[in-house]
This record gives C-alpha cells, structure tokens and sequence, in this order.
C-alpha cells in the first residue's frame, strides 16, 4: 500500500533520526493483508540506508518485527517489538516511535524509569489487542514496545482486530485495548507505561509510598490531574507557592473524549492532545505532579486522625499521607453506570462505554446505545457508519441532544429510536452479551432485544465517594462550594465536575480550576 505523501514526508524526516540500524523482519501469507504490509514496509525501507527488510518465520501471519542490527543473525537476539497488523490511523505513531527507539533514537523517558524497566526479572511476553480506530491503543502498545526496547526479557506484539478477526473471535475480546501476558489476561482498556510497571514490578508501589510519605508539607495540593486541576495547579504556581498535584490518571475523563469541537478559540481538537498540552503548560511551572495516585481520605487539621494542627492530610491508597496548608478537590466525574443485572459481567463482553474504542469490533452487528443526550444521540450516529444496526434507547419521552444531532440522526436508515425505554438487564450466554431487556414506561410491557453491543452514554457521576461525611455533598453526590469555591472545610476547595457548579464541560472547569486556586490563595495569606 502507498503511503499518503504528507505521511511519507513526515516519516522519511523521523527516519533521519536512526542512530543504529534496524531490520524489519516480515512473516507473510498469501492475504491481502500481506501483500498490503510487504508493499508498506518496501517503502519504509527505500526511505533508509539504516533499514533492512528480510523474510523470518512466525506462528501470526502477516505480521513484522522491528529488531536492532544489520543482519539477521544480529538482530535474531535483540528486541522484542512486533506488529500483527498495519499500524496506521492512531497506531502509526506506535510505528514511528518503535523504529526511533528500536534505531537508537533516545526515548522521552527519565532514567530512573528506564532503569526500572531494565531491571525487571522474569520472561514477559504481551500481547495487545487494537483498532486502529482507538485512541487509547496506542499508549500501551507505546508503552509495551519501549518496554521491550530497554529489557530483552520482554516482548511485545500488537495485534490488529480487524486482520485477526478470527483469534479475537476464540479469544472472545470485545473491548480494546485488551493485554495478554503470557497467555493470560493483564489488563482492559487504556494503560499507560506507569501503571503496566506497578503491576509488573511488584515492589514498585511500597517504595514509590515511602518516597511521599518523605515530601514536605505543601501550601496547595490538588487532588485531580483533569482539565480543573490543571488549571489550579498554574494559578497556584504562578502565586509562587509551594504547590502539588496528585491524579490517578493526569487528564481524567478528557482523555477518553475524542472529538471537541467548542473549546473556545480551538476549532477542533482531541481529548489526548488537549491533556498533552495541559501537561506540558503544567510542567513549565514548578509543581510537584504525583500521577497514578488515589486519594482515600481527608482530614482536618487536629481531627479525625490528623494529629498534625498546621495541616490537612490527604491520604493515598498506597499509605502514603501528603500534607497542605490548602487542598483543591478537582476528582472530575465517571462514566453513569446503568446498575442492572448483567452490566458488571459482560463489561468488556458486549456492554461497553467508548464507542469510538470499541465499535469496529461489532463491524456488521446489532447494536444499541442507551442515552439520548448528546453522547448518545453522537455514538449512535458514529456506530451508524459501520455496524447493522443501531438501536437507541432513551428513558425520557424524547431525545435530550442537540436539534442538529438529532437531525442526522434521524437521517440514517439504519437507526431505531425507542423513547421511554427503562433498560432492565443485560443477558447472556455467561461468555459474551447477546441481549438487552427493557421496559416501556408507557404500556409497562417488557420487551427484548438481541445484540451483540450495548454502548452506556447517560451521563456521569461525581468521584466524591471517597469525601462522604468528611464535607458537604449534594443529593446527587457532589460537592458543594460558594462563589469562591471554598467548600464547608476551612482550607479545603473545590472545582470541575465534582463540585456543584453546573453545565459539566472543559472550559468551565478550567474556570472553576483558576477559581479554586485564587480562592485558595485568599485563604492562605488571611491566615
């Protein structure tokens, strides 16, 4: 397959990079697919003096490794770095970065974590499950293939759904990303490079502890990595203060939203770019970032707990306990969840939250997507394009998306609305969904319907669970603030989707953020 000439361009700039030479090492069959990769990676090689394609055996055909050396005799014992698929649309940056590393190119990691990585004992061998039309794929396939670059006791394939439809079939898989280590499930959904290594180096968590629990005491210290934290983490640096953030994932729910198209003086971006530069902004001041961290307790000072009179503490779920003089509460929100019979066991099964992760795999089934805001009416318009049948289930009397949503929505001849319909259970076979009951709230009748995919898309639910009884919380869960967004705690703050603060989108919480960390700093220099 030819290269696109702005993809071409780009990559034969990337490839001035190498430092080492590489050796591409195909393994093909007689498929479409094959001869779509050798034609690919024919290209890629013409584009180097550092790159050399040979032929190599191998159980998954087609598919190519990227291996360090000139020869095949030298790159037989180097690297483990392979794809079982085209990687291009999201994954063609997997590409590029396993070619750099692969070729020598330095990694945009800190040491100690490439030290970590090399010195993991044991054989690991991982295989991740992808569409190429998922944006959360290609950080753990990046992850896994840097991982194999540093320490020769890893491996790494990427395996595309849409080429190896009959190994997904076997497998069962219905949501990606999914990881195997060695044969056996590691993991479903998006990863980055620091949770893959707590889950591999085992000692990893209780010394990353015992290096928090050592931190001085700061003046703020926010809790959330999203769009609200973010925004209070520069309000507070730029203050001069002495400030931290710990997120269990930096970005939060923005990094699972794909397309935004109304961030004020953007005209369209994407929810992984967007946290991309707000880690970047972040970083350009001085704060303390702890990421994969969850928060599990509060207390003030004197009480419950906190012997300590100067500050709140905040404790994490790994033991450690951080201390402020100031505390913003920026946790955002979670995907609403229908609580019915069935959801929890076929999660990942059939039921799913991500459309644009997981649609391609039910390419040419029924569907249905529960929901008739804009998220709802938006997935079942995006699964529309390719698969049956979409069938969208509103509990309300009518849709609640925007006039021009439903619109094209109602344009397609392959979607079904059905308004009034209270979704009941999921049903199975105990492997995999295969149906949705619900009931119509206007003639009371139970009805049926068989799919192969239900796509959750009503709403969210603030992550406040852990502040219960610690502060006040509205009826729906979330926590409540005044005009300057102090909460009923001294020294205690609050913004974004957590708070009360209405209208849940990014550019309000990056407001509220800026709120919370002005307020804050009122607050510390009256004391």
């Amino acid at each position: 397959m030819a290269l696109e000439e702005n993809i071409k361009t780009q990559l034969q700039t990337y490839l001035q990079m190498l430092r080492e030479p590489i050796v591409l090492a195909e393994a093909l069959d007689d498929s479409a697919g094959a001869k779509e990769m050798h034609e690919l990676l024919v290209e890629i090689t013409a584009m180097s003096d550092k790159i050399t394609l040979i032929q190599e055996d191998n159980e998954r055909k087609p598919s190519f490794a990227v291996k360090r050396g000139e020869t095949h005799s030298q790159a037989q014992k180097a690297v483990g770095v392979r794809f079982a698929g085209i990687p291009l649309g999201h994954e063609f940056t997997s590409l590029v970065l396993a070619l750099l590393h692969t070729g020598g190119h330095p990694m945009k990691l800190e040491q100690e974590k490439i030290d970590q990585i090399a010195a993991i004992e044991g054989k690991f061998h991982f295989e991740t499950y992808v569409s190429l039309s998922c944006h959360n794929c290609p950080d753990v396939v990046q992850a896994l293939n840097m991982m194999s670059v540093i320490n020769p006791n890893i491996t790494h394939v990427m395996v595309e759904g849409g080429l190896y439809q009959d190994e997904i079939k076997a497998k069962e898989i219905m949501s990606v990303p999914t990881i195997y280590l060695n044969g056996e499930v590691f993991g479903a959904g998006r990863m980055e490079l620091e949770e893959i290594l707590v889950k591999v180096d085992t000692g990893a968590v209780a010394r990353e502890a015992k290096k928090l629990d050592e931190k001085a005491p700061y003046d703020v210290l926010i809790i959330g990595g999203g769009p609200a934290g973010a925004s209070s983490a520069i309000y507070s640096a730029r203050k001069g203060i002495k400030t931290g953030i710990v997120a269990e994932r930096f970005g939060g729910q923005v990094m699972d939203t794909l397309a935004i198209e109304n961030f004020v003086s953007v005209k369209e971006t994407d929810g992984p770019k967007l946290v991309m530069a707000l880690e970047e902004h972040v970083k350009s001041y001085d704060v303390d970032i702890m990421n994969l961290q969850r928060a599990v307790s509060l207390a003030e000072p004197g009480k419950e707990g906190n012997k300590n009179k100067d500050y709140i503490e905040v404790k994490l779920e790994s033991g450690a306990t951080l201390k402020s003089k100031a505390v913003i509460l920026a946790t955002g929100a979670r995907w609403r969840e229908l609580n019915v019979p069935g959801e929890k066991e076929y999660r990942g099964k059939g039921v799913a939250y991500c459309p644009h992760c997981d649609g391609p795999l039910f390419k040419g089934k029924p569907v249905a997507v529960v929901g008739g805001g804009n998220s709802g009416v938006e997935a079942a318009i995006d699964l529309a394009g390719f698969v049956a049948h979409v069938t969208l289930l509103q509990f309300d009397t009518e849709l609640k998306a925007d006039a021009v949503l439903q619109r094209k929505l109602r344009s397609l001849d392959n979607v079904t609305i059905i308004p009034s319909a209270q979704t009941t259970a999921i049903t199975g076979d105990g492997n995999k969904m295969n149906g949705l009951d619900y009931t119509d709230r206007v003639t009371d009748e139970a009805k049926h319907l068989e799919l192969d995919a239900v796509f959750v898309q009503i709403g969210l639910l603030p992550n406040s669970d852990w502040l219960k009884g610690t502060l006040n919380l509205s009826k729906f869960g979330e926590v409540e603030i005044n005009a300057h967004n102090a909460t009923s705690l001294p020294g205690v703050f609050a913004a974004g989707d957590v708070t009360t603060t209405p209208y849940k989108q990014i550019i309000i919480a990056m407001g509220e953020g800026s709120k919370a960390a002005l307020g804050a700093f009122d607050y510390l220099i009256r004391q």
